[in-house]
Formats: structure tokens, C-alpha cells, sequence
């Protein structure tokens, strides 16, 4: 076992999961944000290399014939895949890495990874969902009726999913994720491989 943890985060869009890791990100310094690669166009506040790797369809599909991705997946018409091999050098190296995926991606990884610690975001009711999508101003009505109408299936995967956080209150589910990381470096596989040390008097006859 690594001794860094790998964390997935899916959520359908929506839920609020980018503000939530964005604010996790900034508290909690040992966890390390997986940048993925994808084909969809930079939103206004978006730079190349901070949210997202944003690529053409043509590299994209030249890379996943390569095996560079670990896990990849087609969402609204657009592809998102993340590089295998800057997960497992990461790890490796101890470190914590949280990755924002969808259900599909995070079944993926959970096939490669298995002892990654998998989180699902839900919003507090379909409604809600549809009212921040608008309050974004950043999609279309077409837009928005499709990413509610994915929603439905997305949460249908909820437990697949070892916590689940509803984001009614930002702060609450914040605290919510920050036990759910916390919980996870507990686990005594996680704790033997970080502190082998502490932990040599079980191999002694």
C-alpha cells in the first residue's frame, strides 16, 4: 500500500463539490488537487493549468490510445481523463490526492485503486440543484435542463460511494468532508504505511 490516499470526490453538477474541495484545498495543506485533462472549453474564471489541463479532442484521443489515463469518461459532450502516472508517483511519494470525478470515472478508479476513499456530494433537493445552475450564468436553458435530467442518473450511483455528504449548509458539509479525510488517515492500513516505524514492534517475533 501507498502511503498517500487517493480521494474521490463526484457529485452531480451542481451540488456545489467545486467549492467545497476549493475550500477543503485551502484549509487542509496535505491534500494535493489531481488536475484532469479535458476537451470543454475554459469557463471566464478558469486558467490552463489550474482547474483543468484543457486540450483538443485530437490529443485527447491520442493520449487515451496511450494508456496515459487511469480513468477517462465522456460528460456532456466533452472528455475528461486523469493521468496514471502522476497518480502513482504522487502517492508514492506520500502524499494525499484528491480527485473530482464523475460516477463513471469514479468506477473506474475504484477498479485501479481500490483502497482509494470514494465521496459523494448530493444536493438537498432536485430545485435547489436547478436554481445554482442558473445562478452560475454560465449555461444555457438547453444547458441546464440537460445537466438536471443527467443529475437523476448520476445520483442513482450514491451508494456505490463509502461517505455521502448532502450540501444544504456549505459549512456544515464542509466540516462533513474534512471528517470524512480525516476519518479515512486513521484507518490502520493508511497509519501502518505512513508511520512504519510506530508500527515495527508487529513484525517482531
Amino acid at each position: 500500500m501507498t502511503s498517500g490516499t487517493l480521494f474521490i470526490v463526484a457529485a452531480p453538477s451542481g451540488a456545489g463539490k467545486t467549492t467545497l474541495v476549493g475550500r477543503l484545498m485551502a484549509e487542509d495543506p496535505l491534500v494535493q488537487h489531481s488536475i484532469s485533462y479535458t476537451t470543454r472549453a475554459p469557463r471566464p474564471s478558469e486558467q490552463d493549468g489550474r482547474e483543468y489541463h484543457f486540450i483538443d479532442a485530437q490529443r485527447f484521443l491520442a493520449m487515451r490510445e496511450r494508456g496515459e489515463f487511469a480513468e477517462w469518461a465522456e460528460v456532456h459532450g466533452n472528455f475528461y481523463g486523469t493521468s496514471r502516472l502522476w497518480l502513482e508517483q504522487r502517492m508514492q511519494e506520500g502524499r494525499d490526492i484528491l480527485l473530482e470525478i464523475d460516477w463513471q470515472g469514479a468506477q473506474q478508479m475504484r477498479r485501479q485503486f481500490p483502497e482509494a476513499v470514494s465521496i459523494f456530494v448530493l444536493p438537498p433537493s432536485i430545485a435547489e440543484l436547478e436554481r445554482r445552475l442558473r445562478a452560475r450564468g454560465a449555461d444555457s436553458e438547453d444547458v441546464i435542463a440537460r445537466r438536471v435530467a443527467a443529475a437523476y442518473g448520476e445520483m442513482r450511483h450514491v451508494d456505490e460511494f463509502d461517505f455521502v455528504i448532502i450540501n444544504n449548509d456549505l459549512d456544515v458539509a464542509l466540516g462533513e468532508l474534512k471528517a470524512a479525510v480525516c476519518a479515512s488517515r486513521l484507518r490502520f492500513p493508511r497509519q501502518r504505511a505512513r508511520h512504519p516505524d510506530v508500527f515495527r514492534f508487529l513484525d517482531q517475533d
